[in-house]
């Protein structure tokens, strides 16, 4: 593994210890086979509600966290805090395992002990790929993004970050010419692009906004089809709701941190390829 692969880790652990809490004993088996399958080294513990947490957390630290929303003591949110206030664990990933995952996320309910979400209904196959993300992040050769930025020195600084791992960046000024690019493609089998990324407020007539709503009602692209990554500063909770209501894969918050950035990029990319 290269230094820019290890910056990208959220995991340092060569043999990372994950923690599986969720009050379903098959749920729990379910994700850690997957992630024994799936992960080299990785070391299981499971957890059935956050009493359960807070003892296997008071014996070791762990590497990663994924928790249900719902359990018998608590929810996934307050499961959350209590890692941050386990000794040595204020940076360790937690990451929401849940049905309702997408509903709470466009009520902006989650608190910033939240590391990330996963949909439970893509299953357990994408849950092992989600988590890869964050334990052995590895690049997509050839991958397209279709980036829109109007300012350079942003542009230059985020195109870095994806052409690091390999992927291939059409950066557009303005929505006005992404577009354009996405309209000489119409009714193909490609789109011309793997994935879009847009920041929200640019200077041309239309915003980020319209750009996500001409993908996915005039071109009729599904998330699955085209994902669509949105960057935004803004920290209105009810604009990044309607962002993802509107058909936003997901969010990226500015100032844009490397890791997150190419974590939920790469896991997109990897959830359009499982079909």
């Amino acid at each position: 593994m290269t230094g820019n692969d290890d910056k990208l880790r959220h995991v340092a652990a060569a043999a990372p210890r994950v923690m599986v809490v969720d009050g379903s004993k098959l749920v729990r088996k379910l994700i850690g086979d997957v992630l024994v399958r799936e992960l080299e080294n990785v070391e299981v513990v499971p957890c059935a509600d956050i009493a359960e947490a807070r003892a296997a957390l008071a014996a070791g630290p762990v590497d990663l966290v994924t928790t249900s929303l719902a359990l018998a003591d608590g929810d996934g949110i307050a499961l959350a805090r209590a890692v941050r206030e386990a000794a040595g664990q204020a940076y360790v990933p937690v990451i929401v395992v849940s049905a309702d995952a997408q509903s709470h996320l466009e009520s902006r309910q989650f608190t910033e002990d939240v590391t990330d979400y996963f949909d439970k209904s893509l299953g357990h196959t994408a849950l092992a790929e989600f988590i890869r993300g964050y334990v052995q992040p590895a690049p997509i050769p050839g991958a397209r993004v279709l980036y829109v930025e109007d300012s350079r020195v942003v542009a230059l600084a985020t195109k870095r970050m994806l052409e690091r791992q390999q992927m291939e960046v059409l950066h557009f000024v303005d929505v006005e010419s992404a577009l354009e690019y996405l309209e000489g493609q119409r009714g193909a089998d490609d789109p011309g692009t793997d994935l879009v990324l847009t920041d929200v407020y640019l200077k041309g007539e239309l915003e980020g906004k319209d750009l996500l709503d001409r993908v996915r009602n005039d071109f009729g692209y599904g998330k699955r089809r085209l994902p669509v990554l949105v960057m935004t500063g803004d920290a209105n909770a009810d604009n990044q709701s309607a962002l993802l209501r509107a058909g936003a894969n997901d969010l990226v918050l500015k100032p844009i941190e490397e890791r997150l950035l190419v974590t939920k990029t790469l896991f997109q990319l990897r959830l359009a390829r499982l079909g």
